[in-house]
């Protein structure tokens, strides 16, 4: 089971390849939140989101023979064109099965990076099954977006260096899709700042982690969940549920509007780029503003992906 000395181990091994990046603060938001908000700014990150850590842990804890048949993996985007990065960092082959309505921004940084582009139907089960294919035919190790230890360990150096710049929180926020993120900085917490609470922020239309939590046993989830949050459609899997039940405080399901009000609110306030799934840990301190109020919380940008062809309030 991964805890906190293999983050500390996958921050060494990432340090190297990835920005340490900003802790960023804004009046207008802890005005509206009341509480002080300190903001993880990993839209700033190489490949504009904190998936570059557990991508970049990942490659390069393989053996020299493993890596040389190259990685694969399935996602959105941003695993996806981080598991690119990193692997074209060791000068090896990575594949990525995304979904056909993958975000056009995502699916340019994944060729950008050198990987080779899979598409399948736009759903989990499409998705693993097109992966299985992959890798019988490449033979390429596989790099779970989430329900793999060494992506879990690096996703936890994001935390860490929260903590570490900030110290005295009372709570860390973040956003929640499959888990790997909350595991991490569960990891991170517990090894650093043992007395703040750590929260996740769900899109209400895939809500399979608040299930989870409420019924206490890990709740199916819809194959194709229907939420801007693209990042976070993906379903809880046993290794990051038994972190998270274990160890986060609350789930805190927010909806459309809510995503789409504080990704505006980011925007137009902070003056900075954030995509609809990092938009979800900020819409989540707004709307328990009581829950949060005078307190110091840590929310994690988890990236800055977006299609400015396609912005939310657009459409």
């Amino acid at each position: 089971m991964t805890e906190f000395p293999d983050v500390a181990a996958a921050h060494e091994r990432v340090v190297p390849f990835l920005h340490r990046t900003p802790v960023m603060t804004s009046a207008s938001l802890d005005a509206a939140s009341g509480a002080q908000l300190f903001f993880k700014c990993e839209n700033f990150q190489k490949g504009g989101a904190f998936k570059a850590r557990g991508a970049v842990n990942a490659v390069f804890s393989l053996d020299d023979a493993t890596a040389a048949r190259g990685v694969a993996t399935h996602s959105s985007g941003n695993h996806g064109l981080s598991l690119c990065y990193a692997a074209a960092r060791r000068g090896i082959p990575a594949w990525v099965v995304m979904p056909e309505n993958a975000p056009k921004a995502k699916a340019a940084a994944v060729k950008g990076y050198g990987g080779e582009i899979v598409t399948c139907a736009p759903s989990t089960s499409a998705r693993e099954a097109t992966l299985a294919d992959v890798i019988v035919r490449t033979g390429a190790e596989m790099v779970h977006p989430y329900d793999d230890d060494r992506v879990i360990a690096g996703q936890g150096t994001c935390a860490k260096e929260l903590i570490e710049d900030m110290p005295d929180l009372d709570a860390l926020i973040a956003p929640i899709g499959g888990g790997g993120l909350i595991s991490g900085t569960i990891l991170a917490r517990d090894g650093l700042a043992p007395g703040a609470d750590v929260y996740g922020g769900e899109p209400q239309q895939a809500d399979d982690a608040w299930r989870s939590l409420k019924s206490g046993a890990l709740a199916p989830a819809d194959d194709s969940p229907k939420t801007i949050a693209d990042g976070l459609k993906a379903p809880l899997k046993d290794r990051t549920w038994g972190i998270i039940r274990a160890g986060v405080a609350d789930i805190l399901p927010v909806s459309e509007d809510d995503i789409v009000a504080a990704m505006m609110l980011v925007w137009q306030r902070m003056k900075i780029i954030i995509e609809p799934s990092s938009a979800v840990a900020v819409a989540a301190v707004l709307v328990n503003r009581p829950m949060f109020e005078g307190k110091r919380v840590g929310v994690i940008l988890t990236g800055g992906n977006v299609d400015l062809d396609g912005l939310p309030w657009m459409t």
